[in-house]
């Protein structure tokens, strides 16, 4: 792949958090550490620079020292609007995006999305389960800004009818599926805990 410091990743963390009771999903804790906590500390040592992505609580993210970044349309959006947000401050040629409830990240997602977009010589790289598209983990090239801020000013919001408009690659995790597990409610956070603390 690319040399790390040709990719920015951002945290998506800007949702509602509606199935969690309207908390801040990325602020839950899990294992006595915020979800977006055990985020950062995957995602950050395979990237150059690394951007938060919320519209509250913004005092609480800067905590733990990168950019927080709102997004531009309000209303709560949906991913799309977070990663044009972070398209507009990026100056490195590659976005990666990842939830902030997503805690099981591997440490080689960056080079596989990229290996995968090199190979294809495609604009974006999106994972695969191996049953299904994981749309908001993806590599998408900076010159695509435009392109998205037109889409989202012409009213649509589907993040993989976005995708479908370019030359677009998926990149196979079938190996690791549970990398796409996460967090949406109480429970879930639950379960999640509860196999770690039996390993111990």
């Amino acid at each position: 792949m690319n040399d790390r410091s040709d990719y920015t990743a951002v945290i998506l963390a800007g949702g509602r958090g509606s199935r969690m009771g309207g908390n801040d999903k990325g602020l839950v804790l899990l294992d006595g550490k915020p979800l977006i906590e055990h985020v950062i500390n995957t995602i950050a040592p395979q990237v150059g620079h690394l951007l938060i992505n919320a519209n509250r609580n913004m005092t609480d993210y800067q905590r733990f020292g990168y950019p927080v970044i709102r997004d531009e349309l309000s209303g709560y959006q949906g991913p799309l609007a977070g990663i044009y947000s972070a398209l507009e401050q990026i100056t490195t040629p590659y976005l990666i995006t990842v939830p902030c409830d997503g805690p099981r990240l591997p440490k080689d997602l960056v080079a596989r999305l990229a290996s995968a977009r090199e190979d294809a010589d495609a604009d974006i790289a999106v994972a695969h389960d191996g049953k299904r598209l994981q749309p908001v983990y993806a590599l998408i090239g900076k010159k695509l800004r435009p392109s998205l801020k037109a889409y989202l000013d012409g009213g649509d919001r589907k993040i993989d009818l976005w995708y479908a408009q370019h030359k677009m690659v998926t990149t196979d995790f079938s190996d690791i599926p549970e990398t796409f597990l996460n967090i949406n409610t109480p429970e879930e956070r639950n379960e999640f805990e509860q196999p770690q603390t039996a390993e111990r």
